[in-house]
């Protein structure tokens, strides 16, 4: 009842305006009064409102890795100054002498090292990829053919790889396995999800997953490509067996360093390890043929790597311990700057 009292009031009393209005405001007045009385009493569900304070408001808007537009919070890249960069080195230098005492007197023992690229990303990868497995005079054969193949360096792009023939590669010596590893790599990029730009702006994390994605590129080349051609400086390339031979004798070890013992043993290395990586490979170089001076210009001398190993393995651990991407011959190699190949 007192509901549609209440109902009848709000739209039906009359207005006070009219002369009829005046004369029984007082008793619809009353009535009022007692029926919204009565409708109080109805229960209902009340509403919460949350109320920001203003300056709460604005410190959550202001909150750092908080999209303006979608309020959502941004993960944060990092992407750190390459070791060609003036002056990385030599922080490298600094930071690895000062953290490791021990890696300090074969930094000591060696020339400083130089982090130079003549590739593009596309191409060192795909260079990558034809070296794979290979002894280094028969690659260097089969890459040579493959430039000519191209129409020269500058025609190792997407494109053109594309173009290129299972048969055509297979003349050249590339096996139908590599040919397709090749096309892999030349439809990403084709396709937008790579790009020499987007590789070169990536973090390591998301660089490492994105091209273990490309058929026939495995950690191990991963490491490699960020090492010697975008000069990342905190790589550790935990399953070369030339770094984890190298971290045995630094440390006097009884036993080669598993890879899921790497990290920790060369933790004291970071944010430079790819650097702590480069003196190890020399390192090892050293021990295996002591009348070896460390090469010029920080070139792996391929052909002393390994000789200490033992006889059944030392093919396959030589193969695994080449720097792949300080093969090309000295006169060809200049420094250039990674992001100047994007």
């Amino acid at each position: 009842m007192g509901e549609e009292t209440l109902s009848h009031t709000l739209h039906f009393a009359p207005s006070s305006s009219s002369p009829a209005g005046t004369a029984a405001s007082s008793t619809d007045t009353s009535a009022a009064a007692a029926a919204t009385t009565t409708a109080s009493k109805i229960p209902f569900r009340p509403r919460k409102i949350r109320k920001l304070s203003s300056s709460a408001a604005s410190a959550a808007d202001d909150a750092p890795g908080k999209n303006p537009a979608s309020g959502n919070r941004l993960a944060v890249r990092v992407i750190p100054r390459p070791l060609s960069a003036d002056g990385e080195i030599a922080s490298a230098l600094r930071h690895l002498r000062a953290t490791d005492p021990i890696l300090a007197r074969v930094i000591d023992a060696h020339d400083s090292p130089t982090f130079q690229c003549l590739l593009t990303p596309f191409h060192s990868l795909a260079r990558s990829i034809l070296y794979q497995q290979l002894a280094i005079k028969a690659a260097a054969s089969i890459y040579a053919r493959f430039l000519a193949l191209c129409g020269g360096e500058a025609g190792v792009v997407p494109d053109v790889v594309l173009s290129l023939t299972p048969h055509q590669l297979r003349q050249i010596g590339v096996s139908e396995r590599k040919a397709s590893y090749l096309h892999d790599l030349a439809r990403k990029y084709h396709g937008g999800i790579l790009s020499d730009a987007t590789i070169v702006a990536m973090d390591d994390k998301s660089l490492f997953s994105m091209l273990t994605m490309v058929k026939g590129i495995g950690a191990w080349s991963v490491h490699m490509f960020m090492m010697f051609c975008l000069h990342r400086p905190d790589v550790l390339p935990v399953g070369d067996l030339g770094v984890r031979k190298g971290v045995q004798m630094l440390y006097g070890l009884d036993d080669v360093p598993r890879p899921s013992q790497m990290e920790q043993l060369c933790e004291r290395w970071k944010p430079y390890r790819s650097v702590g990586s480069w003196y190890m490979w020399r390192l090892v170089e050293a021990k295996s043929n002591p009348n070896l001076a460390s090469s010029s210009a920080g070139a792996l001398n391929i052909g002393s790597v390994g000789v200490g190993d033992a006889q059944q393995q030392q093919q396959q651990q030589q193969q695994q311990m080449i720097d792949s991407f300080q093969m090309l011959p000295q006169s060809w190699v200049k420094s250039i700057s990674p992001t100047g190949t994007a």
